[in-house]
């Protein structure tokens, strides 16, 4: 089935995104999702995530987001703006355990 980027954020506001399953995770790829979050996403939201080129996103300032949404826009990105789609190299599994972790202000 063809992915239809641009309309999947949302299809998951309307239908929801899966729940994660943790096995769905390679052995020590939390770890590596956790490097992921504090480098890569850390070069454009600061390395402490408290703002920089992109907005902050630690768990305070994300509360009362879902999951769900979150997780899209690690996926998709934001169209207009600096943040990237990651979906070539995350899964969309992956990109939940990524939003749940900033949620949690921490690992998930």
């Amino acid at each position: 089935m063809p992915r239809l980027p641009a309309l999947f954020p949302l299809a998951v506001l309307l239908f929801g995104m899966p729940p994660l399953d943790a096995a769905e995770l390679a052995p020590g790829r939390a770890a590596e999702l956790e490097r992921l979050v504090l480098q890569d996403c850390g070069s454009c939201h600061g390395l402490t995530l408290k703002g920089g080129l992109g907005p902050d996103i630690r768990a305070p300032t994300l509360a009362g987001r879902s999951t769900e949404g979150l997780a899209a826009i690690v996926l998709h990105g934001v169209p207009g703006t600096p943040m990237p789609p990651w979906h070539p190299l995350l899964s969309e599994a992956e990109a939940q355990w990524i939003a749940e972790y900033l949620l949690n202000g921490g690992a998930p």
